[in-house]
């Protein structure tokens, strides 16, 4: 897991041009996708997964979903998905893991009522198998990684290194997003999320993993940026992924980067020495003129749409109805499906055909809290207290995990305006769980407690 200035900057240009071969050549992201596989494959096979080089692909595969889905790379919608679960699974092989995860273990035992119940369902225009695998690969996807990550020790630059490795590839993304639509006045007449902007794909998905790269590039610059090279390059893409993330109108992404930053600094302060503390008085102050100043440039571009749409106001400056874009309305038909199925549920994976029948509503949920509870009822509630509760326990002896809070916002957040539709909330949330050193240990065996 060792990296240089040269190899950093040489990665970040090889991406900007995996971009624009991938614009020319569309058929190459499928190329593209699988060699990521076999690459990925070959560099855990010959080094035994030593250094935990799984977390460095599987973060890799978290940072190019997006990427792969807007130019047709992906094999199918959960492609990524499991392959994360395929590399965790294979760092398990190799590098075994904590006997303590079995809380992970038992999450999963809670998923298995409400398969049963949707194996029995017999409706002809209800896909069983697709919508087991829609709603549950990403709870396995969480609940495989967390077990391989829980209290799994790492070192804090390490961790940084697979933050790199989800980086690299939203390069990629938010220069194919520039080739897609390098003039955003031009395509913004409302305040509704865009798909020009978004590089014709979903803009909530493209915001998320834009967000996610925000604050990757934050991290890169205020603590790994020891040249003025790395701080104008690490500043620049900071300032163009947030541009970018914030043009596509999707709020979750940039809301929740945001937070993931303020919590860093918070915790970044909190722990500093008083001379540390003073110096963190400029990194505040920079930090805003950088919002301030890609906000204002974005405002210019959208012509000031951007800043009703954030103050929930159509082109006119009409005050919607609801905030959330329709999504209260399912989170409310979900309690109440909830409310009159609380010990069982209705089966994972049967939300919208039940909506559909009872309200008419045949959206897919984007609020993975108000799923778990209609699908899978009390277990439901058992498997959310679980994965709310246990990366705290591991945080009291955990005190050196300075992005642990940053993680576990993302997840939250994210899970509540975009469910688990990529992997990245299931990756991020295990990142939660490792047990972090800043220092050097006078041994640095890869064990796990």
């Amino acid at each position: 897991m060792k990296n240089t200035k040269s190899s950093y900057s040489f990665l970040l240009l090889i991406h900007a041009v995996i971009a624009l071969v991938v614009f020319t050549i569309p058929f190459l992201s499928k190329l593209y996708a699988l060699l990521i596989l076999v690459v990925g494959f070959f560099i855990v096979y010959r080094t035994k997964n030593k250094n935990n080089e799984v977390l460095l692909v599987a973060g890799y595969l978290v940072g190019v979903e997006v990427f792969l889905r807007m130019t047709g790379g992906n094999l199918n919608n959960e492609f990524v998905k499991f392959g994360v679960t395929f590399f965790m699974l294979l760092g398990m092989i190799y590098s075994n893991f904590s006997t303590n995860a079995f809380i992970y273990w038992f999450f999963l035992i809670l998923l298995i009522p409400s398969i049963l119940i949707t194996s029995t369902v017999f409706n002809p225009s209800v896909d069983i198998k697709k919508s087991l695998v829609f709603n549950l690969s990403g709870p396995v996807c969480l609940a495989i990684s967390s077990i391989y990550m829980f209290r799994r020790r790492i070192l804090f630059s390490d961790l940084q290194n697979v933050l790199v490795a989800m980086g690299l590839p939203l390069v990629s993304t938010t220069v194919y997003l520039f080739l897609f639509n390098p003039s955003v006045r031009d395509v913004v007449t409302g305040t509704q999320s865009n798909f020009e902007t978004s590089g014709g794909f979903g803009p909530n998905q493209v915001s998320t993993a834009l967000g996610l790269g925000m604050f990757v590039f934050f991290t890169q610059l205020i603590l790994f940026s020891k040249s003025k090279k790395a701080i104008i390059i690490n500043g620049f893409l900071l300032l163009f992924m947030t541009y970018r993330g914030i043009v596509t109108f999707s709020r979750g992404g940039v809301i929740t980067a945001a937070v993931m930053i303020v919590c860093l600094l918070a915790l970044l302060y909190s722990f500093s020495n008083a001379r540390g503390k003073s110096k963190f008085v400029l990194v505040f102050i920079v930090t805003g003129i950088m919002g301030v100043g890609v906000w204002g440039y974005s405002s210019i571009q959208t012509n000031g749409l951007i800043q009703k749409r954030y103050a929930n106001q159509d082109a006119a400056g009409r005050v919607k109805k609801d905030r959330l874009g329709g999504r209260e309305e399912i989170m409310g038909e979900e309690i109440t499906i909830f409310m009159d199925n609380p010990i069982l549920g209705i089966g994972a994976g049967m939300g919208k055909q039940v909506r559909k029948e009872t309200f008419g509503e045949s959206a897919a949920s984007h609020n993975e809290i108000t799923r778990m509870l209609s699908e899978h009822g009390l277990f439901g509630i058992f498997g959310l207290a679980l994965l709310f509760i246990t990366p705290f326990v591991v945080y009291v002896n955990n005190r050196q995990h300075l992005y642990f809070l940053s993680f576990f916002i993302f997840w939250l957040l994210t899970i509540n305006h975009a469910a688990m539709r990529t992997a990245a909330p299931a990756f991020v949330y295990a990142l939660s769980l490792l047990l972090v050193q800043v220092k050097i240990p006078e041994k640095t065996e890869n064990l796990i407690d």
